[in-house]
């Protein structure tokens, strides 16, 4: 499921820090790592590279300001009337001894988790930020992938190839760097090829339109933060820049191409997920009213998502509200003892997607990565896929399941108190918005009548058009998917609580 992004301001209250850390200790997500871990980290960090040199490719990593926990690397070219891809990985796994004390921690964690405060890595920072990151100017090993993409679009699934090699980053980029480059206001550093931002906006535009094609959808989900203004805060919406379209694409070709690969190999784990579900497609139809989108009846919403723009406020709301679509995503391990045989074809699809896919492009911050590209690795050398791979795979989905629970708990309540904060002080006051869910709002109606008991108040969640915030409401009668008036009756920034009634 795509994640919010979350910010807030470095003087946030104390009350909003305290809530978020009685947060993490609720949900037990630990926030440092044992001795014996860290003291396996500091002998990984002396494993020896791999032989096979690639440091002669300019690969540059394109992440956030700041970030150091870099997974990614990438070189673009032209090739014939196509492109070359190659897409450096982070080779976790050369400093991760299977069954050993970091290997035992990351799979109680399973990913890094992210909040508006910070994050609470899968792998001690010594790793995941040091060793094995792909950090500018240091010789890393990475898993290296080489995609050609045909002039349609179109992966050319037979010269797929992965190998484990050394790479050496020539630049750590930014998405605003890039961006700026491509528009002509800033040049990159020499050591990066001048070519990059247009040959990345060539091949993402390219898989975009196979994306459409497909009828897969892709989310833009924009940052929110908490901003100070007068004598509180205003939520605001950071919009995304085209080149992180673009740049994600290269990580979703990747995913595909992984998936082909364990598919051939008969063995592997796949990322799954299944149709949006008919009500979560209605709630957010509810919400477009509540933030006066226009979304026609005749229309889907793989057609409607790539007409927003989240530059406009309301339509940065309704992306990060559209993630509610991405319920129900799942892992299938395959082809070994204790796990499900082979899928027959378009059986395991992702949906949103629109494709087979798989989880390889991050493995310091997914537990199920290294796992992935191991067995990517083997299949595209020959190989057998290694015994600890093989005995893993039948408990990864669990594992991820559960991982995947905590972090989208923490995502979640790191929102309510954001939005709690947002409304801190505005008790008393009306609102207009939308109620887009009712608490078993598909019940029988016919459940109540004669000695049934007073009527409860309904619960249910609305949606405000300004603040673009939801939050629980609870009344007499909720008029499901129509615009009213409600008035706010509480809020809680320590227990990350927002309540509403109809006004």
């Amino acid at each position: 499921m795509p994640a919010r992004q979350l910010r807030l301001p470095a003087a946030a209250s104390d009350e909003v820090r305290q809530a978020l850390d009685g947060l993490r200790a609720e949900l037990e997500i630990p926030a440092d790592f044992p001795e014996p871990v860290l003291a396996e980290v500091r002998r990984a960090a002396t494993a020896a590279l791999p032989g096979a040199d690639a440091t002669d490719v300019p690969f540059v990593t394109i992440d956030p300001p700041g970030s150091k926990d870099l997974d990614q690397a990438l070189h673009i070219q032209a090739d014939g009337d196509g492109y070359l891809v190659r897409y450096a990985i982070a080779s976790v796994a050369t400093f991760v001894e299977p069954g050993g004390a970091i290997d035992q921690e990351v799979h109680e964690r399973g990913v890094t988790v992210y909040g508006p405060t910070g994050s609470y890595p899968l792998h001690p920072p010594e790793l995941s930020a040091g060793v094995a990151s792909l950090l500018e100017g240091q010789d890393r090993p990475a898993c290296v992938w080489s995609l050609r993409v045909r002039a349609d679009g179109t992966l050319d699934a037979a010269t797929v190839r992965v190998t484990r090699a050394r790479v050496r980053s020539r630049a750590q980029l930014t998405y605003e760097q890039v961006q700026a480059a491509h528009d002509g206001h800033a040049s990159l550093p020499p050591s990066v090829p001048a070519d990059l931002p247009v040959l990345l906006r060539t091949v993402g535009e390219l898989r975009i339109a196979r994306e459409r094609a497909r009828g897969a959808v892709s989310l833009d989900i924009p940052e929110q933060e908490a901003v100070p203004e007068n004598d509180g805060y205003v939520l605001r919406h950071r919009a995304t820049l085209p080149v992180e379209g673009w740049n994600a694409q290269i990580s979703l070709l990747t995913g595909i191409a992984a998936a082909r690969l364990m598919r051939e190999a008969g063995v592997g784990v796949l990322r799954t997920l299944p149709p949006a579900d008919p009500r979560d497609v209605a709630r957010l139809r509810r919400t477009a009213v509540a933030l006066g989108l226009s979304w026609p009846a005749s229309t889907t919403y793989a057609e409607l998502l790539p007409t927003l723009d989240s530059n406009v406020p309301a339509h940065a709301a309704f992306l990060s509200e559209a993630t509610t679509l991405f319920r129900g995503a799942g892992y299938l391990a395959f082809g070994v003892d204790g796990a499900e045989p082979v899928p027959p074809a378009g059986a395991a699809e992702h949906a949103a997607i629109a494709a087979e896919y798989a989880h390889v492009t991050a493995p310091l911050r997914r537990l199920v990565d290294r796992y992935g590209l191991e067995v990517c690795l083997a299949h595209s050398a020959g190989a057998a896929v290694p015994d600890w791979v093989r005995a893993a795979l039948p408990q990864l989905p669990e594992i991820m399941a559960g991982a995947t629970r905590r972090a989208n708990a923490y995502e979640r309540g790191a929102l309510d108190a954001i939005e709690a904060l947002v409304l801190d002080g505005r008790v008393g006051q009306t609102f207009d918005g939308v109620v887009v869910d009712v608490d078993g709002n598909d019940r029988d109606p016919g459940a109540g009548g004669p000695g049934a008991g007073p009527a409860r108040p309904e619960r249910g969640i609305v949606v405000l058009r300004e603040p673009a915030v939801r939050a629980r409401i609870e009344g007499d009668v909720l008029p499901l998917g129509e615009q009213l008036e409600v008035r706010l009756v509480e809020v809680d920034v320590a227990d990350r609580k927002v309540l509403f009634a109809p006004a």
